[in-house]
């Protein structure tokens, strides 16, 4: 079983055998925990296994037919959510799913840039298309009648990349300790008039969810893309950023605590920077810190290959773990939803239609956004494989010392066990 769960995790995460092999010998030395790639993989197969017998699959069936049945799944219990919060399966109501969120997660107050601050900023750098389209002739005006939530989220969709990263982002740089403070996230659906212009937006990121780490607010836009698992899909983005801003928020505090980097530090991190020079090869054992998903840019980048956890990952499986509890609050429609909860790492080979391996990922995110893109054929694997990565630091270490590693060295991209 051992030469077999070498071989098979690293087909599933695309490296070399004895790169494996190397790193189970050095964590078995740091722990003292002896099996667990093996383990990872015997429990891997038992997931898999109790997937197919519940679709009525047999492990030889075809990747198609699994593939066609998790989609079916994720279908099903879109279904369900739908007629759970909102009483019938006509279409997606986006402020129940919203009260729903606030209900069951628990979302801790974060340290997020003081209202008056970004008013000022607004000021500073005039939101030209954002008040075009509202009519306004003076951001003066803009702020004192328009909602400071709204405004905010509508730079994400109505002013471009360009104009945030090149004018209005680089006043952060100015931004001191005392410029932030604590209160509650913060989650809204837009109002109706913002629908019209964000759609372009909506189509591109094939959803209707966003958030600013820094401001504390996630906000949905009340457009429907008419797409299969709408619901499932919102519920799960929101779930996913009550995560994701709380644990960035703590690193903002952590980086006041040194004033004279805090605005150069910021920034990095809104970025989303990811570590870019590669180790020298020595006994040391290294992980990266990885805040994106690297995949979706170039699935041959260098990092992708090396031991590595990723912080977005623990998001999501976070957000699995809420849908469970969501599922629970809703009773007898919520009943399945705890079918996703542990399965983000889960995935293994299939034979395809011409008798080719392919890899099947059981992970909701990869299903979610297969199916959106299912007429185009493109499948998605990468939440799955980052997720493997988690799990075997999570087996050697837990999830909480997880978290605080991709804290403490999210900013200088790695660290060395």
């Amino acid at each position: 079983m051992e030469h077999k769960a070498y071989d098979t995790i690293a087909r599933i995460l695309r490296c070399d055998k004895d790169d494996i092999i190397a790193l189970e010998k050095h964590l078995e030395h740091r722990t003292g925990k002896r099996g667990v790639l093996s383990k990872i993989m015997f429990l891997n197969e038992e997931k898999i296994d109790e997937r197919l017998k519940k679709f009525g699959l047999s492990r030889n069936a075809r990747a198609k037919d699994v593939f066609d049945s998790l989609i079916r799944t994720v279908e099903d219990h879109d279904a369900d959510l739908k007629k759970a919060i909102n009483g019938d399966n006509s279409g997606t109501d986006f402020i129940s799913i919203v009260e729903k969120v606030k209900e069951v997660a628990d979302i801790p107050k974060g340290y997020f840039i003081k209202k008056e601050k970004l008013t000022q900023f607004l000021y500073n750098e005039p939101p030209r298309k954002v008040m075009e389209f509202l009519g306004y002739d003076n951001p003066i005006d803009l702020v004192q009648k328009e909602d400071l939530f709204e405004i905010m989220s509508a730079l994400r969709f109505i002013e471009g990349s360009e104009w945030l990263n090149e004018r209005f982002f680089r006043q952060y740089e100015v931004l001191t300790p005392d410029d932030f403070e604590e209160r509650p996230v913060e989650i809204r659906v837009l109002s109706e008039k913002w629908g019209t212009y964000a759609r372009n937006f909506v189509e591109k990121k094939w959803h209707n969810v966003s958030h600013l780490k820094e401001f504390g607010s996630i906000f949905v836009i009340p457009i429907s893309l008419g797409i299969s698992g709408e619901t499932l899909r919102t519920f799960s983005l929101v779930f996913h950023y009550t995560h994701e801003i709380p644990f960035y928020s703590e690193i903002v505090k952590e980086l006041t605590k040194e004033p004279k980097t805090f605005a150069h530090n910021l920034l990095s991190l809104l970025r989303g920077d990811v570590f870019d020079q590669k180790l020298v090869v020595d006994e040391k054992m290294r992980f990266l810190v990885v805040q994106r998903y690297l995949a979706k840019d170039d699935e041959n980048d260098w990092r992708l290959f090396v031991p590595r956890i990723n912080p977005e990952a623990l998001h999501w499986l976070r957000a699995e773990e809420d849908l469970s509890k969501l599922g629970v609050a809703l009773g007898y429609s919520g009943k399945e939803l705890h079918f996703w909860k542990d399965f983000d790492w889960v995935g293994n080979y299939f034979r395809d239609d011409v008798g080719s391996e392919v890899l099947v990922s059981f992970d909701l995110v990869d299903t979610v956004m297969s199916l959106i893109k299912q007429k185009e054929m493109i499948k998605y694997l990468y939440h799955q494989q980052e997720a493997l990565w988690n799990k075997i630091f999570i087996e050697y270490f837990s999830v909480d010392e997880l978290e605080k590693y991709a804290r403490r060295n999210l900013l200088r991209g790695y660290f060395e066990i």
